[in-house]
């Protein structure tokens, strides 16, 4: 249903439909009110409108034909004129697709919808599979601010049940709907009588959901178990009572589902999601989110879309977002941004080079010492014969590379982001650099753009100076990935320039160029022994130094390790003392306080997703 002009209100759309019906010429008024009805469907006055256009047009069904690419204006329009004609069931499957077309719009909130007359002419089976289309259209559970464009459903629902009561079909269908829209008591009642009248596996699914969102977790298993009896073949149920064990802590029963579902089909989609997201949380270990991706990207025809992977690398450093930066001066840098500079603050190591530029930018009057150096200098390349991309004069750093095109920085500001649904779809997203060239991509790393004048940039600037540079750098290092892909990957300039920023100086680029590799290992198998040896060997290099001076990239190049295939056992109990423990996540009961910087990004994704909910 593709959108017309919507310049004009519906008052002018209006004002012009009457004009066109006062010269009689039906086709334009036809069109005016199927503008009006987009914007005001329940208006009165565009109600009367197409009533008078209806008695000038022998019924009006024929003005708003049907078509492949039909203006849901029109849609509508039908729907209405077919109630009028005495077809209200072929009206509401229209106003049915209207709603699948734009679930927030209260299409149906109209007097022949919400009348008890329309239910004795529905078939019982007739209702519930609108019902069930409507549910389909709609988010489980439906957000409060989307309910009221769906209360005509509810009350078609009531009064449809008033006339079938013992219909099971109907009952679990509108107790679908009503549990999506938040009357979970009344959807309760409707799927107990439902499966009271005709037991059935269905009806004993659409019991447990309601069960479980009444927080009656019990009764929802013993429920989906009654529905397994029904039909011991259906594995979706087996991942449903998994999942609402998983909810209760009750992570062993919960994979014991999971086993007996994989038992049957190994490659049943959603015991494979959900018995791939229940072990990471039991245990922590990437390697289970890593075979998701792979089940991902070996079966694209899933049964239907699954969250499982996007929800385990929520809020987990690298898997799902930056990393804060850290160390002393990134922390003075913070105080000074909302509070002013302090007091000198003195250093035991020098900083890296891109938060001295952020220092410099953001907070020019910060002042800071450096202790005599003790072990190896962070200034100087890990290993010899790296490229420069910072020139050091004194305290002070530039950038030793030649700033990016125009068309680049504005690339880079359209796709910056601090968070990623997980590697793969950071990957996937970053193919929009993959035409800039390389001395774009390098220019970008020490040349960061200005953040974007939207409310996402002006958040990300708002919260913490250093974000949006370290967005930048990650988001050039994943251009870097899509470079002349056609090259072999040893031999390749992409893995040859990433190496060469993972072991340059010690830097925020450092930690960008190595979640490059990690995510090119995350897409493609082949490259994981490279990858893993490069990021065993980058993380004992941090490790040895960190016994002689603070690293304070170190922890973050530990998450790294800990999300990179086929990681050895060594590296990932050396990542783990870095980070200063194991890191078993819970995702739905995960909570961040205090002022640590996992916290302050916490809170910068939440005013994110709040403002730009994706």
């Amino acid at each position: 249903m593709p959108e017309d002009d919507r310049a004009l209100s519906a008052a002018e759309q209006l004002a012009l439909a009457r004009l066109a019906l006062d010269e009689g010429d039906l086709d334009h008024a036809a069109g005016h009110v199927a503008g009006a009805l987009a914007q005001a469907p329940t208006l009165p006055e565009v109600h009367e409108t197409l009533a008078r256009l209806a008695a000038a047009g022998g019924g009006g069904v024929d003005l708003f034909p049907l078509h492949h690419h039909a203006f849901v204006g029109a849609v509508v329009a039908r729907a209405h004129l077919l109630a009028a004609a005495g077809r209200p069931a072929e009206g509401l499957d229209l106003l049915v697709a209207a709603t699948g077309h734009a679930p927030q719009t209260d299409w149906a909130g109209v007097p022949w919808v919400t009348a008890p007359e329309l239910a004795e002419r529905l078939t019982p089976e007739h209702a519930a599979r609108l019902l069930m289309q409507v549910c389909a259209a709609v988010p489980d559970p439906v957000p409060r601010a989307g309910r009221p464009a769906l209360a005509a459903y509810l009350t078609l629902a009531r009064n449809t049940i008033t006339v079938h009561p013992e219909h099971g079909l109907l009952l679990g269908a509108a107790s679908a709907l009503a549990r999506r829209v938040g009357e979970v008591t009344l959807a309760v009642r409707w799927a107990a009588r439902g499966v009271r009248a005709e037991p059935s596996k269905m009806g004993e699914v659409w019991l447990g959901y309601a069960y479980r969102s009444a927080g009656r977790t019990r009764e929802a298993l013993a429920a989906l178990g009654r529905a397994v009896g029904h039909d011991p073949d259906d594995l979706a149920v087996y991942a449903d009572i998994a999942g609402t064990l998983a909810d209760t802590g009750r992570l062993d029963e919960a994979l014991d589902w999971i086993d007996r579902a994989l038992a049957r089909d190994p490659t049943f989609d959603c015991a494979v999601h959900t018995g791939h997201r229940l072990r990471y949380q039991r245990d922590g270990d990437a390697a289970h989110l890593v075979a998701l991706a792979d089940f991902v990207r070996d079966h694209p025809d899933d049964s239907h879309e699954h969250g499982d992977l996007a929800e385990s690398c929520r809020g987990r450093p690298w898997l799902g977002q930056v990393t804060p930066a850290t160390g002393p001066i990134v922390d003075a840098l913070r105080r000074a941004v909302t509070e002013g500079p302090g007091a000198a603050v003195r250093l035991t190591t020098p900083t890296p080079p891109s938060a001295l530029r952020v220092v410099a930018a953001a907070a020019p009057g910060l002042r800071f010492e450096v202790a005599e150096l003790v072990g190896p200098d962070p200034r100087e390349p890990r290993r010899t014969g790296a490229s420069a991309l910072w020139h050091y004069e004194g305290a002070s750093v530039a950038p030793a590379v030649p700033a990016p095109s125009p068309a680049a920085a504005d690339r880079v500001r359209q796709l910056a982001h601090p968070a990623w649904p997980h590697p793969p779809a950071a990957y996937d997203a970053a193919v929009g650099l993959a035409t800039l060239d390389l001395a774009d991509l390098l220019g970008l790393l020490v040349h960061p753009p200005e953040p974007p004048a939207t409310a996402v940039g002006r958040v990300l600037g708002g919260h913490d100076p250093t974000l949006w540079v370290r967005c930048v750098q990650v988001w050039a290092c994943l251009g870097l990935l899509h470079h002349r892909t056609d090259e072999p990957w040893d031999t390749s300039t992409r893995r040859t320039v990433l190496l060469d920023l993972v072991w340059g100086v010690e830097d925020w680029i450092t930690e960008a160029a190595l979640f490059a590799l990690v995510t090119a290992a995350w897409v493609d198998p082949a490259v994981r022994p490279d990858v893993a040896a490069v990021v065993a060997e980058r993380l004992a290099d941090a490790g040895t130094t960190a016994r002689d001076r603070p690293v304070p990239i170190a922890a973050s190049l530990a998450h790294l390790a800990l999300a990179t295939p086929d990681l050895d056992h060594r590296t990932a109990t050396l990542a783990r003392d870095l980070i200063g423990g194991p890191t078993i996540p819970h995702p739905r009961r995960t909570r961040r306080t205090g002022r640590s910087p996992l916290a302050r990004l916490a809170r910068l994704w939440q005013a994110l997703t709040r403002r730009h909910p994706a």
